[in-house]
């Protein structure tokens, strides 16, 4: 007989994501960032284009937003937009192989990686962790999860935004410098990967500011589209 456990504090329910097309949720572990995994992004943000070994960043499951406005964050003057496929791992493991990567995979989302990039340069600059840059409330805006039996693993096709209806970034999936299956079995070799794991697989050229009253509209050929209003 199982013991009911009282919990000392009340706390937020488990952060889901809808399913595409289906009464499911996908419940979320967490949230893995891949940096600087297109070529003219790097250069943009001042990087070396040539194909380093990739690097990670989390986020937090809260900090996901979903059909909601996201709402512009305190402390910061330079709040930035990169749209990213987002992958939704349905298994995992440490040291996958990247051959057997992809049958981790469940599905694929378009993700919002919002950055305060005046915080996040300040602790660059002090050689100091990322987080206050990246890891704030509202900061991981992402639309339902599409199951990979549906849509398939996209190798290719477009990824762009349009801010108040004007194209921002441009660029397509087949310029990731590092592609979804060396990601996943690149991060595997540092964290043990769980269901319901999410990874942004990192964003092309184009970063730029969001202000209030903005309306980003951000699409993935073969996969979706999300739509979100800055408040």
């Amino acid at each position: 007989m199982t013991k009911t456990v009282a919990k000392a504090v009340s706390t937020p329910d488990a952060v889901v994501l809808p399913v595409a097309q289906s009464e499911e949720v996908f419940p979320v572990h967490r949230i893995y960032c891949v940096g600087r995994n297109y070529a003219a992004h790097a250069v943009e943000m001042g990087h070396d284009p040539d194909r380093e070994a990739p690097f990670f960043f989390q986020k937090n499951p809260d900090n996901l937003l979903v059909d909601c406005p996201f709402t512009y964050p305190p402390l910061s003057d330079d709040v930035q937009h990169e749209i990213e496929l987002v992958v939704g791992l349905k298994s995992g493991g440490s040291d996958i192989a990247a051959e057997e990567a992809l049958d981790c995979v469940f599905g694929y989302a378009v993700g919002l990686d919002m950055t305060r990039r005046d915080l996040q340069g300040e602790m660059k600059r002090q050689g100091r962790p990322w987080e206050i840059g990246k890891a704030f409330e509202q900061s991981a805006p992402c639309s339902a999860i599409f199951p990979a039996d549906r849509v398939g693993h996209p190798q290719a096709g477009a990824i762009r935004l349009s801010k108040n209806g004007a194209l921002a970034q441009s660029g397509d999936l087949s310029q990731m410098i590092w592609k979804v299956s060396e990601i996943i079995s690149e991060l595997s070799r540092f964290f043990l990967l769980c269901p319901g794991d999410l990874i942004f697989t990192g964003t092309p050229s184009g970063v730029g500011p969001v202000q209030r009253g903005d309306d980003l509209l951000g699409e993935i050929e073969g996969v979706g589209v999300l739509s979100l209003k800055v408040q």
